[in-house]
C-alpha cells in the first residue's frame, strides 16, 4: 500500500493538517489509555487493605493487567491493516473504557483480578498510535514522530501516579469512604476515555489523503497483497521476534515499574502514599522528552549510517538501560535511589523510541502486524517480570537486579536486526526524497550547522545547564523532606497543599531536567519562575523589617536571584547549545536567526 503526502516535518503547534491532527489525537488518546490502564496502581495500598490481598495476589493482578494486552496488541495490529487506525482506535477506546469504569464492582480478589484482566485490553492502544504516526510521517522524521507520540502517551503512566491519589483524596474530602473513593476515581478515568473515543472518530483520518475505505473505493489505494496473510508475513521474519525481545526489555520494564514503583518506595523507604506516588510518577514523567530523544537520535544516526545506524543506537540505549537498572536495584538511600531511577528511566524510554524508529522499515506490507507483534513483546516482558515480583522468596531489590541482568543480555539481540542492501538503498532514497521535499516546501536556503560545538559554548548556556542541575537536586531534596516543604508553604491551602507541593517538585525535577537539555526552555523557566516567585513571597514574610530582609534573610536573597535568572531565560530563551535551538534551525525559514545566534 503506497501512501502519498506524508508530512516531512512536525509542526507541533498546528492542527490544520490531517497529519498533525492524527499526531495530537493519537498521543492524547494513548495518554488517557495509559492513565486508565495504570490508574489503580497508585491506589493499590488502599485496595490491598480493603480486599485483604497478599503479595502473591497483587503480583497476579499485575500480571493479569499486562497479559491480556499481548493478545490484544496482536489482534489490533491486524485490525489496523484491515479497517484503518481511525475506526480501530474509536472501538478500542469505547470498549476499553467499560472495565475501567466498572472495576468498582469488584469486592473480592477473584473479581478484582478479572477486571484488571479486562482493563489490560486498553493497552493495545499503543499499536494504533505507532501505526497512525508511521503512515502520516515521512522517513526523515518518522522516528521522532513515533517516539514523541508514544512518549507523551506513556507520560500517562507517570501522571496517573500523581493524579489518581489526588482524585481519590477529592472524593474522600467530599465525604465518601476510602472504599467508595477509589471506585469513583476509576469511573472518572474510564469516562474520559469513552468521550475521547468518540472525538477520535470525528477529528482524524486514516491517511493524509483520507480514510481507508474511501481511498480503496476510489482506487487511489490498492491492497491486493494485504487481503490475507499479513500476520503470517510478519511472524515469519526473525527480525520481528528479535525486536519482540528487545521491546520486552524496555517497554516491559516500564510497565513493571509503573505497577510496582509506588508500593516499592512505600515499603523500602517508608514513604507516605502520596509521596510514594509522587516519586513513582517521576519515572513516567521523563517521557515528556526521553522517548522523543530516543527517536530523534535515531533519526540523526540514520543520516550517516543508514538503517544500520538506527540498530546501533538501539543497542547502545538498551545496553546502558540494563546497567542503570542494576545500579538502581542496589540503592539503599532515597537520596541516591531517585536520581539513579531518573537516569534509568531516561534510557528505558530512549530504548523504546529507538525500537519503534526501526519498526517502520521491517516490512511495509505488514506494518500493523509488525507493530502489533513487537508491541506485544513489551507486555510479554512485563508478564515475565511480574512472576519475579510475585515470588515470596525474592525481595523487590533482588527482582530488579535480576531484571537488570536480563536487559543487559537482551541488548545483544538488536544485532539480529539486519537489512538487505536493496532495503538500505530504498530507505536512503526515501530519506533523501523526504529531505528534498521538505526543502522545497519551505523554500529553503542552504542548511547550516544547527548546533555549534563546545567551542561556541556561551556563558548563558553554561548557566542554564548549571541551573537545571541545581533545580533537579533541589526537587529531590523536597521529595525526601516533603514535610518540610509542606510546612514552609503554610497551612492556608487546605486540601490543595498536596497538589501545590507536587507542583513545586514537578517544576524542579522535570522542568530542571528539560532545562539542562534546553528543551521547552521558556515554558520550563516560566513554570519554575512561578514557583520561585512564591518562594520569594514566603521568604519575605519571614523577615520582620527591611534590614533583615536584605541582611540575614539568605533565603529571600537566593530565591530572588534565581527568580531573576529565570526571567532572563524567559526573555532570551535557550542558547545555541540546546534542543530548542536545534529544532528551530530545522525549520529553514529561521535560517538567518540561527546564523545570527551562532555569531
Amino acid at each position: 500500500m503506497e501512501i502519498r503526502n506524508k508530512a516531512t516535518s512536525i509542526d507541533l503547534f498546528s492542527l490544520k493538517t490531517p497529519q498533525m491532527r492524527a499526531f495530537h489525537m493519537s498521543w492524547f488518546a494513548f495518554f488517557l489509555c495509559f492513565f486508565a490502564w495504570f490508574g489503580i496502581a497508585p491506589l493499590m495500598a488502599v485496595v490491598k487493605e480493603e480486599l485483604g490481598l497478599t503479595k502473591e495476589q497483587i503480583g497476579n493482578t499485575i500480571i493479569a493487567s499486562v497479559a491480556i494486552t499481548i493478545i490484544a496488541r496482536l489482534v489490533i495490529g491486524w485490525l489496523c491493516d484491515r479497517v484503518g487506525p481511525r475506526i480501530a482506535y474509536t472501538a478500542l477506546l469505547i470498549v476499553g473504557s467499560i472495565p475501567v469504569m466498572t472495576i468498582g464492582l469488584a469486592h473480592s480478589y477473584e473479581s478484582f483480578l478479572l477486571f484488571r484482566l479486562g482493563i489490560g485490553v486498553i493497552g493495545a492502544s499503543f499499536v494504533i498510535t505507532q501505526y497512525h504516526t508511521s503512515v502520516m510521517f515521512a522517513p526523515n522524521c518518522v522516528g521522532t514522530a513515533n517516539a514523541t507520540s508514544a512518549g507523551w502517551g506513556n507520560l500517562g503512566g507517570g501522571v496517573t501516579q500523581m493524579i489518581m491519589p489526588l482524585v481519590f483524596a477529592m472524593f474522600v474530602g467530599l465525604g465518601y469512604s476510602d472504599a467508595m473513593s477509589w471506585r469513583l476515581a476509576m469511573v472518572v478515568a474510564g469516562a474520559v476515555c469513552f468521550l475521547v473515543g468518540i472525538a477520535y472518530y470525528f477529528f482524524t483520518t486514516d491517511f493524509p489523503n483520507g480514510n481507508l475505505k474511501d481511498l480503496l473505493e476510489s482506487g487511489e489505494l490498492t491492497r491486493e497483497e494485504k487481503k490475507k496473510g499479513t500476520f503470517l508475513l510478519a511472524a515469519s521474519d526473525y527480525r520481528v521476534w528479535a525486536l519482540f525481545i528487545v521491546y520486552a526489555a524496555c517497554f516491559g520494564i516500564e510497565l513493571t515499574i509503573n505497577n510496582i514503583a509506588a508500593i516499592y518506595y512505600r515499603q523500602e523507604f517508608g514513604l507516605r502514599l502520596s509521596t510514594a506516588g509522587l516519586v513513582a510518577g517521576l519515572f513516567g514523567l521523563m517521557n515528556i522528552f526521553a522517548r522523543t530523544t530516543g527517536g530523534f537520535i535515531s533519526d540523526q544516526f540514520v543520516r550517516k549510517s543508514g538503517l544500520k545506524g538506527r540498530v546501533r543506537w538501539l543497542f547502545i540505549a538498551l545496553f546502558i538501560e540494563g546497567i542503570a537498572l542494576m545500579c538502581f536495584s542496589q540503592m539503599k538511600v532515597l537520596a541516591l535511589a531517585i536520581p539513579v531511577m531518573i537516569i534509568f528511566s531516561l534510557f528505558v524510554q530512549m530504548s523504546e523510541g529507538a525500537t519503534y524508529s526501526v519498526v517502520p522499515f521491517i516490512n511495509k506490507k505488514a506494518l500493523g502486524s509488525v507493530s502489533g507483534i513487537v508491541g506485544a513483546g513489551g507486555n510479554m516482558g512485563a508478564v515475565a517480570a511480574g512472576f519475579l515480583f510475585r515470588s515470596e522468596d525474592l525481595s523487590y531489590q533482588q527482582a530488579l537486579l535480576i531484571l537488570g541482568g536480563l536487559v543487559f543480555c537482551a541488548s545483544f539481540f538488536s544485532f539480529l536486526v539486519t537489512f538487505k542492501p536493496e532495503d538500505e538503498k530504498e530507505a536512503e532514497e526515501e530519506f533523501q526524497k523526504a529531505v528534498t521535499q521538505r526543502h522545497e516546501d519551505r523554500k529553503s536556503r542552504p542548511r547550516r550547522r544547527p548546533i555549534p560545538g563546545l567551542a561556541q559554548l556561551r556563558p548563558m548556556d553554561a548557566l542554564r545547564i548549571y541551573l537545571g542541575i541545581a533545580l533537579v537536586i533541589k526537587g529531590i531534596y523536597f521529595i525526601i523532606n516533603m514535610n518540610e516543604l509542606e510546612t514552609s508553604l503554610g497551612d492556608g491551602f487546605g486540601q490543595e497543599l498536596t497538589l501545590l507541593s507536587w507542583l513545586v517538585v514537578f517544576a524542579h525535577v522535570v522542568g530542571g531536567a528539560s532545562f539542562v537539555m534546553g528543551f521547552a526552555t521558556r515554558f520550563c523557566a516560566s513554570l519554575n519562575a512561578l514557583v520561585l516567585f512564591g518562594a520569594v513571597i514566603v521568604s519575605a514574610g519571614q523577615s520582620a523589617d527591611v534590614s533583615s530582609l536584605l541582611g540575614s534573610n539568605i533565603d529571600f536573597q537566593f530565591a530572588s536571584l534565581v527568580f531573576f535568572t529565570l526571567l532572563l531565560f524567559i526573555w532570551r530563551g535557550a542558547g545555541p547549545l540546546s534542543l530548542d535551538h536545534f529544532v528551530r534551525c530545522l525549520d529553514t525559514e529561521n535560517e538567518l536567526e540561527c546564523v545570527e545566534s551562532e555569531v
